[in-house]
C-alpha cells in the first residue's frame, strides 16, 4: 500500500501516524492501560489489572462484556496485520517489567486488553515477544478460505468483493469476515484466534453516518485510527467460557437474531461488530518471568 496519509490535511480529520506514538505521549492518556492497576499483581504474575478498552459489544447471551478489538494496519505489500503496542522497561515495586502500551486514537491500547481467558499465558501475548504481527489464515469456517493454506498472510486484495460478499447466513452486503491468527505462528505456540472483517459499515462508523451517528466521538476517534481501508478485527474469545465465536459462520444463528452479527454456538452469546463500545475489566496477570 503507499506510504501516504490515510486522511489528507484538506478533509479536515485527524492525522495519526500508526506505531509512532510511544511511551512520551501516554503522559496525556487517561488511566486504563497496563500501567493503571497492579502492574505488579504478585511474585508470579505481572501486568493485569483494571483495564479501559474498546470492543465490540455483546448484546445478548451470557457474554459478560465485549471482546476487545485488535488495531489494524495494511503494510505495504498489501498484508493485513495488528498493532502491537510500543515496549518499553520500567522498575515498579522493585522489579523490572516491560511493558506493551502506546497511544491509539487518543486511547491507552496495551496488551491488557487480550489478557483474559487463558490468553494471557500465551507467548504471542508476551509484549516482548518476537512475533510476526501479520494476520496469517485459519481454514474451515468460511468456502472462500478453502483454498488458502493455515498460516498464509491475509492480503487487502483477497477481500476486493466484501461489499457484495455473502454467503448462505443472513443477508449480503455486510462485509467479507475471515478467520485468522496473531503473533502464534511459531511452532510449539498456542494460537491467539482473530476475526477479521472488511466491511462498508466501518466507514459509516468513523464517520458517524446515518444509523451510527450517535457514536461518541471518542469511539470515533479509536475507529479512526484503529481501522484502515474498511477492515476491522477483534480477539476471537468469547468473554463468557472462552469459546471461539463468527460472524455470519454458523447455521442457526438466525433463532437468536444473529444472521448478521457475531454468535458463539455454544452457549448463544451475540456480539455485534457495527456497535463498538468502551468498557472496562479486570485483565489477569501474564505469567512471571
Amino acid at each position: 500500500m503507499p506510504n501516504e496519509d490515510k486522511y489528507p490535511t484538506e478533509s479536515g480529520r485527524r492525522r495519526f501516524v500508526k506505531g509512532v506514538v510511544g511511551s512520551a505521549a501516554l503522559g496525556s492518556v487517561a488511566t486504563g492501560g497496563a500501567t493503571a492497576v497492579g502492574l505488579v499483581t504478585s511474585q508470579t504474575g505481572v501486568g493485569g489489572g483494571i483495564t479501559e478498552y474498546f470492543g465490540i459489544a455483546n448484546t445478548d447471551g451470557p457474554a459478560p462484556r465485549a471482546m476487545p478489538i485488535v488495531p489494524v494496519e495494511i503494510q505495504d505489500d498489501g498484508t493485513i496485520a495488528g498493532i502491537w503496542p510500543d515496549t518499553r522497561t520500567e522498575t515498579v515495586q522493585g522489579q523490572d517489567v516491560t511493558i506493551a502500551e502506546m497511544d491509539v486514537g487518543g486511547t491507552s491500547y496495551s496488551s491488557s486488553w487480550f489478557q483474559y481467558c487463558g490468553v494471557q499465558t500465551y507467548a504471542g501475548i508476551d509484549p516482548g515477544a518476537d512475533a510476526d504481527n501479520a494476520f496469517r489464515a485459519v481454514p474451515g469456517t468460511y468456502d472462500w478460505q478453502g483454498d488458502m493454506e493455515a498460516g498464509d498472510a491475509l492480503t487487502l486484495s483477497e477481500f476486493d468483493d466484501y461489499e457484495t460478499w455473502s454467503n448462505d447466513i443472513g443477508e449480503g452486503g455486510f462485509g467479507k469476515p475471515a478467520k485468522a491468527s496473531w503473533r502464534s505462528q511459531k511452532a510449539d505456540v498456542q494460537t491467539i484466534p482473530v476475526q477479521v472483517l472488511r466491511s462498508p459499515e466501518v466507514s459509516k462508523m468513523v464517520n458517524g453516518e446515518g444509523d451510527y451517528s450517535d457514536l461518541s466521538g471518542d469511539v470515533r476517534q479509536f475507529l479512526e485510527a484503529a481501522t484502515e481501508d474498511d477492515v476491522m478485527a477483534w480477539l476471537n474469545k468469547c468473554t463468557h467460557f472462552c469459546c471461539v465465536p463468527g460472524f455470519k459462520a454458523y447455521p442457526g444463528s438466525e433463532r437468536f437474531n444473529a444472521e448478521n452479527e457475531v454468535y458463539c454456538q455454544c452457549h448463544q452469546s451475540v456480539y455485534d461488530p457495527f456497535q463498538p463500545v468502551k468498557k472496562q475489566f479486570t485483565a489477569l496477570p501474564r505469567p512471571g518471568d
